[in-house]
């Protein structure tokens, strides 16, 4: 009972230290202690938790991703752990920046789904690094390097590839629609940008891998090197490159620095210099504009979840409260770009 309790629940900070404990010896066997653990964030099924792992060459920083066993219905879509750790081995050998996988976990490591990987310094708070004096010299850099990682996604090969999901902008459109019309709320704007997507979406192209959240917030960057590595690859899947690169333009990710379209520290024109002279092939503007418009809808519908989320008593977090009042925010965007298209 007290086991099936254990699964229903997720795992108590003590068992995740003690699982850690036993396996700390298996990673590095000439010593393997564990120390400062600490968990980084939480949520209904993700958590991630920072500690240091003692080697015969000094203490390392690792990072254990573990998937709690309660279902988060917003998330749902997230890849299982398993296949992430393959992509991040997969990006690794392509150039991307990322974390080193350090371990898969087992059943009988004792963390359920789960995997390990080094921790990499550096900030991942988007509104500091567009506006903080100390991260200028890294703001020179990321526009570029963001395209040379784009590049690099978008190069690797499918063969070989864990199982992934193939969806385009018809397919991205009907799913948010689905999720809007399951909430239920009456929102005009939101109405009229569906409608406008649905009539201007482009033709598929042929699939290849998307990162899928691929935006200021998700990638680490050091003050003086820029982009360090990519994060949060669970939404990755098959599709439209100019996904990604229209995701990443989204006014949200920009923390107020509306003049630089690149996640508020780039020109377009810088990101997509660079992701040509990496070898991508750059789409044309229109498009990435299309997947633009559509990723201010897809955050305005997380937004609306969030809201709903909070208003119902499910999540009763300030995050989820802060969050879903940027809703009128997505709708501002949607009504720009709607204006701009037209």
């Amino acid at each position: 009972m007290g086991e099936r309790q254990d699964m229903e629940q997720g795992l108590a900070p003590q068992s995740v230290a003690l699982a850690l404990d036993r396996l700390g010896s298996v990673i590095a066997p000439e010593d393997g202690r564990i120390s400062q653990l600490v968990r980084l964030t939480g949520g209904a099924s993700l958590e991630t938790w920072a500690f240091d792992l003692a080697t015969d060459e000094g203490a390392r920083p690792l990072i254990l991703r573990r998937r709690d066993a309660v279902e988060d219905t917003i998330f749902s879509t997230s890849l299982p752990l398993a296949t992430e750790a393959a992509l991040l081995e997969r990006a690794a050998a392509a150039g991307v920046p990322v974390a080193q996988l350090v371990r898969l976990c087992e059943e009988a490591d004792g963390l359920g789904e789960a995997y390990i990987v080094t921790r990499i310094a550096g900030e991942t708070l988007g509104r500091r690094i567009v506006t903080s004096d100390a991260f200028a010299p890294a703001r020179l850099l990321l526009g570029a390097q963001a395209g040379q990682a784009l590049a690099a996604i978008h190069r690797i090969d499918r063969a070989g590839l864990p199982p992934l999901e193939t969806l385009d902008a018809r397919g991205s459109l009907a799913r948010y629609e689905a999720i809007h019309r399951r909430i239920g709320a009456q929102r005009p704007v939101l109405e009229a940008a569906f409608r406008f997507l649905d009539r201007e979406a482009p033709s598929p192209v042929a699939p290849q891998l998307v990162h899928g959240d691929f935006r200021n917030g998700n990638l680490i960057v050091d003050p003086d090197e820029g982009l360090v590595a990519v994060l949060d690859w669970e939404l990755a899947h098959l599709g439209d490159p100019a996904e990604d690169l229209g995701w990443l333009c989204v006014n949200s990710w920009r923390f107020g620095e509306t003049a630089l379209p690149v996640g508020g520290f780039a020109t377009l024109e810088t990101l997509l210099d660079a992701y040509r002279a990496a070898g991508g092939d750059p789409p044309p503007v229109s498009r990435i504009r299309y997947w633009q418009m559509l990723g201010s809808l897809k955050w305005a519908i997380v937004c609306l979840m969030m809201y709903e989320s909070f208003a119902s008593g499910e999540e009763r977090t300030m995050e989820r409260a802060a969050i879903g009042r940027r809703l009128s925010e997505c709708e501002v965007d949607l009504l720009a770009l709607m204006q701009e298209v037209a």
